[in-house]
């Protein structure tokens, strides 16, 4: 626990202090199994976030296990607990990490690396996996990045491939019989790797071709699997969900009850690594989530609620949920947060109703200019859909307007991307002849945004080539002088992403093994927190690429080959290898993929007969294969 004096000097003492109403406190006598959850990044950050809560639940009604948090210390605590030995320790018993059984660090974003060394470090806990003892917690990682998780395979005992809910209970079970058979950690780990779902790095084995490529992976005991399956949950509404949320003292990113609907997306997007890792869609009950809605809003006490999915338009029965919680939700006062719905009559009439259009401003993320692009990356949104919903939106009394795209597409020429600031500008032009001079509230704002596109793994985009920092930035150039030229340009700012960053992201989202020296060495030289642009250090990223004699362009610029053997190829996220590469091909040809209600594409994700995948339309395979 820290002491008054160091809280007091310290930025936000609340994030260490634990005591949040519904954190779950048990007796350290009553428990067999003690889990540190993790996120690397700061508490506001780490708070926010959806799987940690469901798992911290899920794990806390298990009698004989108490699960607690731990978040990656503020730059300020950090060089403090350093300088005077202070070792890391959870929210709840303030009790050093090193005291528990599991480590399990959710890792979401490739820039958070080098605070993932830290919680490790700060724990007193050995970076390396290969200097572990049985005196250190068993390190385990999950979420999206694990999907491929080599480039910091050195640093983690397991991997949990997949969604959490389904295999963590014979893991603990795996893990309480080890000990009582006193065999060693090595022998644990194997035994691990053999349930399905766990991977153990140290287990396998990669050898490379003369150009750096992969020329096989693969696992050193005959009864470890050569391809790992993800796990899935079948039954989402029956799944475990958090009804008491902990709520934290401090204003957090997302300071509200999230409402989890359903999982996966239709829609097919080929940059999109999450629609492909999430297959298939799979819905909650309604009445499932009204019960959650309910409980929720009681037991948090918590103003605003949002809908949690990545396409929340796509949800059938959303007119009756949406009903019920603006009926529920007015009662109380409470707002409604709707993120993630496409732009058409009934999504306008829904936000019109639980929105103060005074202060609200709607998002489009057309991704692409023109509409060629758009049907290279399957966007399924033309021109006239966008403007329409524009339309609608200025009818409706909204003034404001974010737009999201992408520059450095496969494809993309300059003509693409003079199409971004075209289009920002017939939406400008649509707000002034839709809204009459006497009910203008001064100039419509629209607010364009380019974030730099990143391929990843298990994507159709798997293969294509990434721009270089120069390349980024000359686009996002030629997209602000195109900005300027347009007629409506004093209602259009322009805002645009890190270019370094971006690269970054891009080496460690497709990297190898070969990487983990890289990261070891930045984090050494005092990198950490390198997803907040005030501390990343891109010089000294270069720098140590240098020195392991790392070429960046071969992880980034380089064309791969069909046949590729990736870094990820020992997973199986759910869609087959092969139909990434159809995809990737049409994009190439500009041909668009129908979504998975209209026509099955033959994705591979059938076999776990659950979801959109079993209804009407996608009993066989409709498409081009």
């Amino acid at each position: 626990m820290l002491e008054d004096e160091i809280l007091l000097k310290i930025e936000k003492p609340a994030r260490y202090i634990g005591g949040e109403v519904n954190s779950v406190m048990k007796d350290t006598s009553d428990v067999d199994i003690r889990v540190a959850m993790c996120f690397p990044d700061v508490y506001e950050i780490g708070m926010s976030h959806l799987g940690i809560q469901i798992l911290y639940d899920m794990f806390n009604r298990y009698p004989d296990v108490w699960c607690e948090r731990v978040y990656s210390p503020w730059v300020d605590l950090d060089e403090v607990m350093r300088r005077r030995n202070i070792p890391l320790f959870t929210m709840e018993s303030q009790d050093p990490v090193k005291m528990f059984d599991f480590l399990a660090v959710t890792i979401q974003y490739e820039m958070c690396y080098t605070n993932i060394l830290q919680v490790i470090d700060l724990s007193g806990i050995p970076i390396f996996t290969k200097d572990r003892t049985w005196e250190d917690p068993i390190v385990i990682g999950g979420g999206p990045c694990t999907y491929n998780p080599e480039p910091i395979a050195d640093f983690f005992d397991l991997f949990y491939i997949g969604e959490g809910e389904t295999m963590y209970r014979a893991l603990f079970d795996l893990y309480l019989s080890c000990k009582d058979e006193g065999v060693s950690r090595r022998e644990f780990l194997h035994r691990a790797g053999c349930l399905p779902g766990i991977y153990c790095p140290s287990l396998y084995e990669v050898t490379y071709h003369e150009d750096g490529t992969i020329k096989s992976f693969a696992p050193i005991y005959d009864d470890l699997p050569a391809v790992i399956e993800k796990e899935m949950v079948t039954d989402l509404s029956g799944a475990v969900y958090p009804e008491k949320p902990v709520v934290p003292f401090i204003k957090v990113t997302q300071d509200r009850v999230v409402l989890e609907i359903q999982r996966g997306c239709i829609r097919g997007c080929r940059f999109c690594q999450a629609g492909q890792l999430y297959r298939p869609l799979r819905e909650k009950n309604v009445d499932v989530l009204k019960r959650y809605a309910s409980e929720m809003l009681k037991n948090t006490g918590h103003e605003e609620i949002s809908l949690s999915s990545l396409s929340s338009s796509d949800y059938s029965a959303l007119p009756e949920l949406i009903d019920y919680l603006i009926t529920e939700c007015n009662k109380k006062k409470i707002n409604i947060s709707l993120p993630s719905l496409r732009i058409d009559a009934f999504s306008l009439d829904v936000m019109s109703k639980v929105q103060d259009v005074k202060k609200s401003s709607l998002t489009f993320a057309p991704e692409a200019g023109t509409q060629r692009l758009r049907d290279v990356i399957n966007k399924g949104l033309t021109e006239e859909v966008i403007l329409e919903g524009a339309r609608e939106a200025f009818s409706g009394g909204w003034s404001r307007v974010k737009l999201y795209f992408m520059l450095g597409l496969p494809t993309e020429t300059d003509k693409d991307i003079e199409g971004i600031a075209r289009l920002s500008n017939e939406i400008a032009k649509v707000f002034y002849e839709t809204v009459p001079k006497q009910q203008r509230q001064g100039k419509v704002q629209i607010v364009t945004s380019t974030s730099f596109f990143v391929p990843k793994p298990f994507t159709p985009f798997q293969w294509a080539p990434m721009c270089t920092k120069e390349e980024f930035l000359r686009k996002a150039y030629v997209c602000r002088d195109a900005i300027k030229s347009q007629h409506n340009q004093k209602s259009i700012k322009y805002n645009w992403h890190e270019a370094d960053v971006s690269v970054l992201e891009g080496v460690l989202a497709r990297g190898d093994r070969k990487l983990c020296e890289v990261i070891y060495k930045v984090y050494q030289k005092g990198c950490i927190f390198d997803a907040w642009s005030e501390y990343y250090k891109n010089e000294i990223w270069m720098e140590t690429f240098a020195e392991c004699g790392i070429d960046i362009d071969f992880y980034t610029t380089r064309i791969r080959n069909e046949d590729e053997i990736f870094p990820w190829d020992f997973l199986h996220c759910g869609v087959d290898k092969s139909f990434l590469l159809r995809e990737w091909k049409k994009a190439n040809e500009e041909t668009v993929s129908l979504n998975c209600r209209d026509a099955c594409q033959a994705c591979g994700a059938m076999k776990y007969h659950v979801g959109v995948c079993m209804q009407p339309k996608c009993g066989a395979a409709t498409q081009n294969q």
